[in-house]
């Protein structure tokens, strides 16, 4: 298939003067707070696989979207959806057997311990609703998150999102050095230890320490294996949670496991997932031990109007059918391996490359000047040049000097062999 293909009938606005006069639509009409990703802004109009096409016909090598994660547009969810969605779609205050079915098939992907499944829309959802959960059953308020942490758009995620602008912080919640250091397992539960007793000063009692598991915001840290658990068990004696961030991690991303928690051997309190269980469909859920959510439900009663309808269960179940029967964990393993191989061979032969941090596919790179230090501006201009040649990938980060690897689960040795021609060719032309 070339490059341009076809183009989208329904479509009449490619072209620069198109994608400037739809700049222009979307300001008037969104307003200011939206973002768009690049310097010269990506028009999409059609998925397929690891690619996305712009209005005339021109392909993108998708290197960053996790939400499709078993691809854009899988005919086995679209199929899934379409069938459900003409014959019912409503809520679970309803008997339904298709919420029971995808429950049990999920559940059945986690350690015994965690034996309830809720269900909502999004993965901000499923962070809030962890958020009341663990509040009610250790009776505090305290959360511990890390610097540049991103979980959610509501008004209680925000407050713990730094990422997101650390000016509107809770007062509740203490922030901690990503784990990128020497010795990180202990480091990190010192870390941890000294935002518990800082809480403590404050006369806050801990709720729980909540982490995206690969932390991917903070630019990637998915090694060494088992770091995390000293800090978990530091939490635990404060009388806090463990909360696992599952929302990019999850669904067999790093290869190696369906969960990132699981290269840590810990079972968390709680886990939350995101859309990309139902491969963008909107669907998100918390998973959780039965004798948290006992205290929850004892308290108050949990509604989500459309949060585990039939057709999100059915998109759901068809993902889980895909992972399995296309080996996509097996196959993510091997793609990653190559992958981090050739960034590593690059970054020996071009220079302007650090670290490479890596499992499966998710993968953070870091760039460097030419003194050896971090470079936004380098990553920036890295991010955008892949863009021209049509490989998307992002930036991670405190100062957004982390290329962020994070492609569909179907991305094999062939497309990983495109970005990385594609990467080799941006840093040759690259000054210093």
């Amino acid at each position: 298939m070339s490059t341009t293909d076809r183009r989208d009938p329904t479509t009449a606005t490619g072209g620069p003067d198109g994608d400037r006069r739809l700049i222009a639509r979307r300001r008037a009409l969104l307003g200011p707070a939206y973002r768009l990703f690049y310097s010269e802004p990506v028009h999409v109009v059609r998925g397929e696989g690891v690619w996305l096409y712009d209005p005339d016909g021109n392909r993108y090598l998708d290197a960053y979207n996790n939400v499709a994660c078993v691809g854009h547009s899988h005919p086995r969810v679209v199929d899934a959806i379409a069938r459900q969605a003409a014959v019912l779609n409503t809520h679970t205050r309803y008997l339904h057997e298709t919420v029971l079915d995808y429950a049990e098939r999920l559940l059945g992907h986690f350690p015994r311990a965690l034996g309830h499944v809720m269900f909502t829309c999004t993965g901000s959802e499923a962070n809030d609703l962890a958020l009341r959960a663990a509040r009610v059953f250790t009776g505090g308020t305290g959360f511990v998150v890390t610097e540049n942490a991103y979980h959610g758009v509501t008004l209680a995620l925000a407050g713990m999102s730094p990422s997101l602008g650390m000016q509107q912080l809770s007062r509740d919640v203490r922030v901690v050095p990503a784990p990128f250091r020497d010795d990180t397992g202990a480091r990190f539960a010192g870390d941890v230890a000294v935002a518990v007793e800082d809480l403590a000063a404050a006369g806050v009692r801990p709720a729980g320490l909540i982490v995206d598991t690969i932390f991917s915001s903070d630019g990637v840290i998915p090694d060494p294996r088992g770091f995390l658990r000293p800090a978990v068990e530091t939490i635990r004696r404060a009388g806090g949670l463990f909360i696992a961030d599952e929302v990019q991690p999850g669904f067999g991303r790093t290869g190696t496991h369906m969960w990132g928690f699981e290269r840590h051997e810990i079972v968390p309190d709680i886990v939350t997932l995101g859309k990309p269980m139902g491969n963008g469909h909107p669907v998100a859920g918390l998973v959780a031990k039965p004798e948290v959510l006992a205290a929850f439900g004892e308290q108050m009663r949990y509604f989500n109007t459309f949060g585990g309808n039939p057709v999100s269960c059915a998109a759901g179940l068809a993902v889980l059918d895909i992972i399995a029967e296309e080996r996509l964990l097996g196959r993510v393993e091997a793609t990653g391996r190559v992958l981090r191989a050739g960034l590593e061979e690059i970054a020996a032969r071009r220079g302007g490359l650090g670290e490479i941090r890596a499992a499966g596919l998710f993968v953070g790179v870091d760039v460097t000047a030419d003194a050896g230090g971090r470079a936004p501006e380098r990553a920036a201009h890295i991010v955008d040049a892949l863009r021209r040649r049509r490989v998307l990938v992002g930036a991670a980060g405190r100062d957004g000097s982390v290329l962020k690897i994070r492609p569909p689960l179907v991305f094999d040795e062939e497309h990983a062999g495109r970005l990385l021609e594609a990467l080799d060719g941006v840093l040759s032309e690259m000054p210093g």
